[in-house]
């Protein structure tokens, strides 16, 4: 028995364990997306509605901090699907390495060279989903930059006694944020599409 336990082999590339932690990544990565989904909803609906709330409001003051505490939240969610891409960004490239390296000890020139130009295939696509996810997550943090600006102007209009016509602003930014959240979702789908079609048969 003990002998049995001493001579398993295991993957020498220890794919299983790569495997399973993108796999456990792209879940968490999309838990945090919903979260922000939601925060990013909530912000944008009591911004647009602020105009109307400070028109009928006793304390206006009292809601200016509820819509900036509203939208440092997004703030905060939005600096946590950062860090959640950073660590599937490290997942997928643990993986990827772990089997390349495992690829190029393979004794077959044919085997060894059709998996290595499916790897590359794979990762140059994965790579793209990638960047785009970057970029959206930055789209993301340039919208809620514009929202504070416009929560800061028309705290400034209001205590001048005049609403300022913030409509443009924030068409803007309700146009954009559905774009955004659209394609961190595909993120989401092509991770998870690569996990099933790609990863569970390359280098199993």
């Amino acid at each position: 028995m003990l002998i049995g336990v001493g001579c398993k082999q295991k993957s020498p590339e220890e794919l299983p364990k790569y495997k399973k932690k993108f796999r456990t990544q792209i879940a968490s990565f999309e838990k945090v997306k919903t979260e922000t989904d939601n925060k990013v909803e909530d912000g944008v609906s009591m911004l647009t509605g602020i105009k109307e709330a400070l028109e009928t409001a006793r304390n206006v003051d009292k809601e200016f901090a509820a819509v900036y505490t509203k939208w440092e939240k997004v703030s905060k969610q939005v600096n946590d699907l950062e860090k959640e891409y950073g660590a599937l960004k490290t997942d997928a490239e643990n993986l990827f390495g772990a089997m390349e390296r495992q690829t190029a000890s393979l004794r077959d020139p044919k085997t060894r060279g059709q998996l290595e130009s499916a790897l590359r295939t794979t990762r140059t696509d994965y790579t793209e989903t990638l960047n785009r996810t970057k970029q959206s997550i930055d789209d993301l943090r340039k919208l809620y930059d514009e929202a504070q600006d416009v929560i800061k102007a028309l705290e400034v209009a209001v205590a001048m006694g005049e609403f300022q016509n913030i409509n443009e602003s924030l068409a803007s930014i309700e146009s954009r944020v559905q774009d955004i959240m659209n394609q961190l979702t595909e993120t989401v789908d092509e991770s998870k599409a690569l996990y099933d079609q790609k990863i569970g048969k390359i280098g199993s």
